[in-house]
């Protein structure tokens, strides 16, 4: 995509100067091509006429959504926030930095989650293609994948050995991946999503089916990854305690 501004000045470099700001870059990030040269005023009062540039710049869809993020977050009053962009096969991860922008984060990630999903919309409007953006601050993302995959495998170690299957909290897509290949590692158990839309979720079992009732692994996986001495918690204990299991 390609963002122009055409402007006039008495000399080229003041109209070139005249259309970069007009793009909001520097005269150093846009091209330029003269659309007209000044001509100057015969006897110093007849004629002549302004010099026009045309400055370009072409913008990637990363690009496009670095700018809407800074836009957005400078609505929220963060205006020192650096949008870092490393590009990677069909999309960039876009890595937010600056003082306090920890909440950026936001619950589980959602409010990450939120920006990224519409800075992704901005991107692949630029050339109408497929684009896939990842926002992350702090690492964030990294830090989750480490946490799900280890909830996955424990979950899943503790299904073979239970023979009984969990239910964890809803996630998204991309989260529900990393748990089912996580499952995928240990040896004797499976897991499938179920639910609908925001309420989709991951269950873990043994390869061979239940043995016995259904026990539901609720919080957040950080939590149920906490879990010591039962398989989930309290709630198993005082089952165990009164003998109905």
């Amino acid at each position: 995509m390609v963002k122009e501004a055409i402007a006039t000045g008495a000399t080229v470099e003041e109209a070139h100067a005249n259309a970069c700001a007009q793009l909001g870059v520097d005269t150093t990030e846009a091209e330029f091509e003269i659309l007209e040269l000044p001509e100057k005023k015969r006897f110093g009062l007849f004629g002549g006429s302004p010099a026009k540039v045309r400055a370009f710049i072409r913008e990637t869809p990363a690009d496009a959504a670095a700018a809407y993020l800074r836009s957005i977050l400078s609505g929220m009053g963060l205006t020192d926030i650096e949008v870092e962009i490393h590009e990677v096969e069909a999309g960039a991860e876009l890595v937010l930095t600056g003082e306090d922008i920890g909440f950026i984060i936001g619950h589980r990630g959602e409010t990450l989650d939120a920006l990224q999903y519409l800075s992704s919309l901005v991107a692949n409007h630029v050339d109408e293609s497929y684009y896939r953006v990842t926002l992350d601050v702090g690492n964030y993302r990294e830090k989750r994948k480490e946490t799900l995959e280890n909830l996955g495998k424990k979950m899943a170690a503790r299904a073979v050995k239970t023979g009984r299957n969990a239910s964890l909290e809803p996630m998204n897509p991309y989260e529900r991946r990393i748990i089912h290949t996580a499952v995928q590692t240990v040896e004797g158990a499976k897991s499938w999503s179920e639910g609908e839309d925001l309420a989709r979720h991951v269950v873990i079992g043994p390869e061979g089916g239940e043995r016995g009732g259904t026990v539901v692994a609720q919080g957040t996986p950080e939590e149920v990854a906490q879990v010591e001495g039962s398989y989930t918690g309290a709630f198993v204990k005082k089952m165990l305690e009164d003998g109905r299991l």
